[in-house]
């Protein structure tokens, strides 16, 4: 057994020194375990201090994004009410999306190049000089709030077309898009 001397004199075995030194770590990793996502006080969640943007808002900042062909952007603004296509969940969660999908239960993790390629896609098609968001509508059938706008496009081929968006809530309390009605740009 090793031992090592202690700085106030006396020995210790460095096994005991070793679990004294790693006791305020444990300390401080269960009191970040114990902080939620959320604050919540007796009545429920506090409100959130940025309130989230607004359907029509994020549809905008989309098509902004996809004339500036900024994926990441794109991505972060486009998904389901999981959350974010560019927001994978991390290894565990692919890999418990991967097994769930062996089985049906799901479909696993788009890689980081398979969601570039389709922002890029998405990119190409939405290629605008102008667009004007129009009224939005609820979609029912999603299972969570979810809106659908129509959205004018003036394209660069200088035709005029009529793009509807559908967005979901998601559970983190943001929009996100979810369908492109991209035919009417390719028909």
């Amino acid at each position: 057994m090793l031992w090592k001397r202690r700085k106030g004199g006396g020995l210790v075995s460095a096994a005991e020194d070793r679990d004294v030194k790693a006791v305020p770590w444990l300390a401080l990793l269960a009191l970040a375990g114990c902080s939620g996502a959320a604050a919540h006080n007796a009545h429920g969640p506090l409100p959130n201090p940025e309130p989230p943007l607004e359907p029509a808002r994020v549809v905008a900042e989309f098509l902004d994004a996809a004339n500036r062909r900024d994926h990441a952007a794109m991505s972060a603004r486009f998904g389901t009410g999981d959350g974010p296509i560019g927001e994978a969940g991390g290894a565990i969660g692919c890999g418990f999306r991967r097994i769930g999908s062996w089985i049906g239960l799901g479909e696993r993790c788009p890689t980081a190049a398979e969601v570039e390629l389709r922002m890029d896609l998405m990119a190409a098609l939405l290629a605008h000089q102008s667009y004007r968001v129009g009224a939005q509508e609820e979609v029912a059938g999603k299972g969570r709030p979810a809106r659908r706008i129509e959205v004018e496009l003036n394209t660069v081929a200088e035709r005029d077309v009529t793009v509807p968006f559908v967005l979901v809530w998601t559970g983190d309390g943001r929009w996100l898009v979810e369908e492109v009605g991209l035919g009417r740009l390719t028909g």
